[in-house]
């Protein structure tokens, strides 16, 4: 049945979607800078977000934006260099889009001016200037930084045109080793949205193409395209890896369930507890698939919390059936390893659903974490009842070959060892395996010791870790471990950057990189919207709105334009009406100010009257190459001001979607799980024999944890959407390997500390040796991807296994040897009417071949 539902299901993969927002998966779903970009959008027209400036101060729409460089880093402004970034230009505008019946260029597609010929970026301008002066010979041309003025008289705001830049006094300009170009295209429909991507192509075919001709300059194309492809394309880099990874954990999977005695070797029961998790993934995959999900990158996470989660609980079942008694039936011994295994499986595997169930609820604000959490919620609860129904029957199926001696892998009869005598010895080697009738009772409990995780664990560390001069080294690990930890915890940074999701060999990164080598000198462009219908003649008012913005102001014309209103203000003490009247045909009229008319909303009233309704103005802010935060400082100090100014204002920058609240957002499913975790373990604390479990189980999952947290940041991982999710994981993982070993020492009676931490040691330590193995072996391929998102996800999953192994081995073994609960047996008072009475009972098996003795306490 498992295999029925998993192959319908994962039929569904013919026609599956990729998810193409990247802003819907990883920007917060309840953000206040979507609100305001709502707001913007209903007040001032796309289009002319773009005029004057290289920004998005809207919407980055469809564009394509290109930095060039040169390798030697040579002067970009010198002729030779004006000449060929002068003919890149004319290159790009000359690209058509072939259609049927037409062929679009980029005057067809581009965003439009007020005189409706095409927006570029005024640095063209300025390069032809730069280069008709030269051709001329004129020489009193200069190029001022951050802002310049052209022979029109227009003053340009170069900042994120011209990079590296060397200047002489005055701000004139004396080399720049990088210019940025960007080229937007229309998306007002759908015909014109494929016409611009196929633009973006061919964008950048251009580009590359160009640079081959030209190798001596550095060239890095970028298209509004490039960040969903580039994101996207982790998965297809990630392939041979995969399969890579597949391919070593079957392997290990299968010897590590494999001995030399050929009967009590499980080989299949390696390979099918892989095949177990592998058909409880693709039946989640196709649920998802079903109920309109798109697949995404952050998926690739998925099949590792599976494999850890899952082939730990079939390991578990087999070393429960190496406890049980040869002599007893199938059904008892299956009923033995069911008892003995599905509880604590089935308590962890509500801790997941738990822990990834809040993570999947509404509470979380990253669509990303929300469906990751989703997909891994309804993953491990297929995983629990493919547990129960087919690795149950495959364990079955097994029981039976061993009981009728048959080879674990041919299933064919397996000689006794007279008949043995007489084969080759490879022949011998291949079916050596031991009969009961040939062990007396003595022997018949060590049976598996022949394994190899066995015999290391019960004869070699179980007695080292334990020993008196071993645990101090242990203890004084510990201390540095948490120092080092606490070291990386405070430190920890938030990762907003969307280059961390991508493939590395990628444009994303590429032009990502040379932005912020070159122009990361300012802030992008941020609008300042005043959406109130204020006084703008008032003096008082122009004053309210420059305090609350200088200190943030380092480029912009608002000052130019404040000084304007007050000169008006003043020349003609005109009344509001005419005052009004004034300033919309002042504006339209002089062309210095002629792209202030664009950012003024004027709306007619009764009786003719004009009123402003809502103005926009841009600022830039001065920041430091190597201080990215420094912008996320300066959202939230505007933000806080947009609250207190008497004047009601926004500022907004697409960038800010993905910003704004992003800490909050990327926590918070960290967060609920925790509480949901701790809150788990308090309410069972009440069902489970010894509270104390709980206790213990609780410092563990917080060790762990804080370690993860400060190595995590220590080895250069930020705190973003993939490390928060596999922090969520880690959570479960700890309790998957630590709960049973701490129920096994706190429930032991009698004996002594040392005596229970060896027994439980020995009990569920090949189980996890067995996991952790397969789990490493499987990660390793995936630290050779290409891709800063598998990066992460190595880097944060390999410190979770390598901690949580760390505490399972060392730590509790040691600390529990001298911490709570005490193993010291109760003196009870016996009294004359509790006697104990022994039954002695005989039983005989039907063949009468064996005798057992069973000794019942009455």
């Amino acid at each position: 049945a498992p295999v029925l539902i998993s192959i319908l299901l994962g039929a569904s993969f013919s026609r599956y979607q990729v998810e193409e927002s990247v802003e819907h998966l990883l920007a917060p779903t309840h953000s206040l800078a979507k609100i305001e970009r709502n707001l913007v959008d209903s007040l001032f027209p796309v289009n002319r977000s773009k005029h004057r400036l290289y920004s998005d101060l809207q919407t980055p729409g469809r564009y394509g934006r290109v930095i060039i460089t040169s390798f030697r880093k040579a002067n970009m402004l010198d002729q030779h260099h004006t000449d060929l970034i002068l003919k890149l230009h004319s290159a790009v505008t000359r690209i058509q889009v072939q259609r049927p019946g037409f062929n679009y260029t980029f005057a067809h597609i581009c965003i439009l001016n007020n005189d409706k010929t095409c927006i570029v970026d005024d640095i063209v301008h300025v390069l032809e200037e730069l280069k008709a002066a030269r051709s001329s010979n004129r020489t009193n041309f200069a190029i001022t930084y951050p802002i310049t003025h052209l022979k029109d008289g227009r003053e340009v705001y170069n900042g994120h045109q011209l990079g590296g830049v060397t200047v002489h006094s005055k701000d004139q300009v004396k080399s720049a080793e990088a210019i940025q170009l960007t080229y937007y295209l229309q998306a007002i429909n759908s015909l014109n949205d494929m016409v611009a991507e196929k633009w973006e192509s061919i964008f950048c075919d251009t580009v590359e193409l160009f640079q081959k001709s030209n190798r001596k300059i550095k060239m890095y194309p970028f298209t509004s395209s490039s960040l969903k492809e580039d994101f996207q394309k982790t998965s297809r880099v990630s392939e041979r890896y995969l399969i890579t990874s597949l391919v070593l954990v079957v392997t290990l999977a299968i010897l590590c369930c494999s001995m030399q005695d050929c009967v009590r070797s499980k080989p299949w029961l390696g390979l099918l507890g892989l095949l177990t998790v592998t058909l409880a993934t693709l039946t989640a995959a196709g649920i998802i698939n079903l109920t309109g999900g798109k697949y995404n990158s952050t998926f690739l996470g998925i099949p590792f919390v599976m494999l850890g989660h899952g082939l730990y609980g079939t390991f578990e079942m087999l070393s429960s059936w190496r406890k049980t008694r040869e002599d007893q039936h199938v059904k008892e011994r299956t009923a033995a390893v069911f008892a003995d295994s599905m509880l604590s499986f089935s308590l962890t595997t509500a801790m997941y659903l738990v822990t990834f169930g809040i993570g999947a609820s509404p509470f979380t604000n990253i669509e990303a974490a929300r469906i990751f959490c989703c997909n891994s919620c309804i993953a491990i609860f297929f995983n629990y009842l493919y547990v129960l129904s087919f690795y149950g029957s495959s364990l079955v199926f097994t029981g039976y070959i061993e009981n009728n001696y048959q080879h674990s892998i041919f299933c064919r009869k397996v000689p006794k060892p007279e008949v043995l005598q007489e084969k080759p010895a490879w022949y011998r080697f291949l079916l050596t395996a031991r009969f009961s009738e040939d062990t007396d009772d003595s022997e018949e409990t060590n049976t598996y010791e022949s394994h190899l995780l066995v015999w290391f664990l019960k004869r070699y560390y179980c007695d080292w870790i334990t020993n008196t001069y071993v645990k101090p080294f242990v203890v004084l690990f510990y201390l540095v471990y948490i120092s080092f930890a606490l070291m990386g915890y405070l430190q920890v940074s938030e990762g907003s950057d969307l280059s961390n999701i991508v493939a590395t060999a990628t444009r994303t990164i590429e032009y990502t990189t040379a932005q912020q080598k070159y122009f990361s000198n300012y802030s992008p462009v941020i609008g300042f919207y005043i959406y109130e219908s204020i006084e703008y003649w008032n003096t008082s008012v122009q004053e309210d709105v420059l305090e609350y913005t200088k200190g943030f102001v380092r480029i912009s014309w608002f000052e130019s334009y404040l000084n304007y209103l007050r000169k008006l203000n003043i020349s003609t003490g005109l009344p509001k009406k005419n005052f009004t009247d004034m300033l919309r045909n002042s504006f339209l009229k002089t062309p210095q100010f002629a792209h202030f008319s664009e950012d003024i909303i004027f709306s007619k009233k009764y009786n003719n009257e004009v009123d402003v309704v809502a103005s926009r103005m841009f600022l830039v802010a001065k920041t430091m190459e190597t201080k990215r935060e420094e912008l996320y400082d300066l959202l939230e100090t505007l933000r806080k001001l947009s609250l207190t100014s008497k004047v009601k204002f926004i500022v907004f920058n697409p960038s800010f979607v993905y910003m704004d609240r992003y800490a909050s957002s990327v926590g918070a499913p960290l967060q609920n799980s925790c509480i949901s975790a701790l809150f788990l373990l308090f309410f069972s604390a009440f069902l489970v024999a010894d509270s104390l479990i709980n206790v213990w189980l609780t410092l563990t999952v917080a060790s762990v944890e804080f370690g993860v947290i400060g190595f995590m940041t220590l080895w250069k991982v930020e705190l973003d959407c993939i490390s928060v999710l596999c922090l969520i994981y880690g959570i479960n993982y700890t309790i998957d390997n630590c709960a049973p070993l701490l129920s096994t020492f706190v429930l032991g009676k009698e004996f002594t500390r040392t005596k229970w931490v060896k027994n439980a040691l020995e009990v569920h330590g090949v189980a996890i040796l067995q996991s952790y193995l397969c789990y490493i072996v499987g990660l390793i391929p995936l630290a050779a991807v290409p891709s800063n998102l598998t990066r992460t996800l190595f880097r944060c999953l390999f410190l979770i296994a390598l901690v949580t192994f760390f505490h399972c081995f060392a730590i509790l073994p040691v600390i529990l040897t001298f911490l709570p609960p005490s193993k010291k047996k109760r003196k009870e008072k016996k009294n004359p009417e509790n006697r104990e009475e022994i039954e002695c009972v005989e039983m005989v098996d039907m063949d009468s071949t064996r005798v057992v003795d069973q000794i019942t306490t009455v």
